[in-house]
């Protein structure tokens, strides 16, 4: 049996809880004080995984710290926890692990946490972009939107995930805009975009501005905070949220029945599986940076697929034939914590069509 596990953290203080119910009703400065001593421990044993090809079992372990204190706490203190928890892993008897949230943000994004194991490690990015990618053309297509022609926006553009998304879809589609908060390495990116894939892309640092217009957005920032609001958005406009915690306020959701917020990367997982942990998701389905880490192991490729800040085109065509192979494939769409049906798309749909009629008699 191959063996994996998966490194994860509190986004917010009161994530604390799904573990620690006894905590529901503490401050989060409370929590977050606490936390901040208590070492890296196995949250779970993970069974039922199986591929036709291999079967796999494997371990959460938690790093006790919370998106907010992964940011701002000193760096080396961070990794140093982050690398005790790797330590776990290796004595649970894991041949890789992964690296979830702002594990794998943290730093150089995962290269010296792999220097300090002895076991492979991955942050699991590459699988992230190829299933956002996938889940954003298929809710791009019901909502009649066409990806060649949409004005498509991407926010966190210079990070590795937005970066990679962006030399996929620049295969794609005529107008992409890149927004992040530095406009060098947008122009470096743009750069290079022209010269690789003879494309002209916008860049700007005012994501505000850039997704008043967009037909898509895909956001992947390591913003603690929320950044898209409700009167930022489009009608009928689809945005793809990969970040966590997520860029898209709850008030999206509470006063925008026309537009389509989905989740970037959930995953079904083969196999009658457990997780042994309630992290918010229905059963048998995961995020995809831990399901990298699931697909590596059962195809035994124990090496550091998916570190530092570059990803190649190549890499996400690998783990997406991979995930085929064992039978791992997008787990539906969800927004917000919840399942979005085909029936709720087309009111979401409909709700766009009569706002745009509206404004368009209003400007006659």
């Amino acid at each position: 049996m191959e063996k994996f596990s998966f490194i994860l953290h509190p986004l917010t203080a009161s994530d604390v809880s799904r573990k620690f119910p006894i905590t529901k009703n503490w401050s989060d400065g409370f929590i977050e004080k606490i936390i901040k001593y208590v070492p890296p421990f196995k949250v779970s044993h993970i069974t039922g995984v199986v591929s036709p090809y291999a079967e796999l079992e494997g371990w959460f372990v938690g790093c006790p710290l919370t998106s907010r204190q992964m940011v701002e706490m000193p760096e080396e203190y961070v990794i140093h926890k982050i690398i005790k928890a790797g330590k776990i892993a290796e004595k649970l008897g894991a041949k890789i692990v992964g690296l979830g949230a702002f594990t794998s943000v943290v730093g150089d994004a995962g290269i010296t946490i792999a220097n300090n194991l002895n076991i492979a490690v991955t942050s699991g990015n590459s699988y992230t972009v190829a299933t956002a990618l996938e889940g954003t053309r298929q809710a791009a297509k019901l909502m009649g939107i066409d990806m060649k022609r949409a004005n498509v926006v991407i926010i966190g553009a210079t990070g590795s995930i937005g970066a990679a998304c962006a030399q996929v879809l620049a295969k794609e589609t005529t107008r992409l805009t890149l927004v992040a908060r530095t406009e060098a390495k947008l122009a470096k990116l743009s750069a290079q975009l022209l010269a690789t894939e003879g494309m002209s892309v916008d860049i700007t640092a005012d994501a505000k501005t850039a997704i008043q217009t967009a037909d898509v957005v895909i956001t992947v920032t390591s913003a603690v905070d929320c950044i898209i609001e409700p009167e930022d958005l489009k009608p009928g406009s689809v945005v793809c949220d990969v970040a966590r915690p997520r860029n898209v306020s709850q008030r999206v959701l509470e006063t925008r029945n026309d537009v389509l917020v989905i989740e970037g990367g959930v995953v079904e997982v083969p196999g009658d599986v457990d997780f042994g942990l309630n992290f918010g998701f229905p059963p048998k389905t995961s995020y995809a940076c831990m399901a990298e880490t699931m697909i590596l192991a059962l195809e035994k490729r124990y090496e550091s697929f998916t570190l530092g800040r570059d990803l190649s085109v190549k890499q996400i065509e690998t783990i997406q034939y991979l995930a085929q192979k064992h039978g791992f494939k997008l787990a539906g769409f969800r927004s917000f914590e919840r399942a979005v049906t085909p029936q709720q798309i087309d009111m979401i749909k409909r709700n766009a069509e009569k706002v745009c009629k509206a404004r368009r008699q209003c400007g006659s």
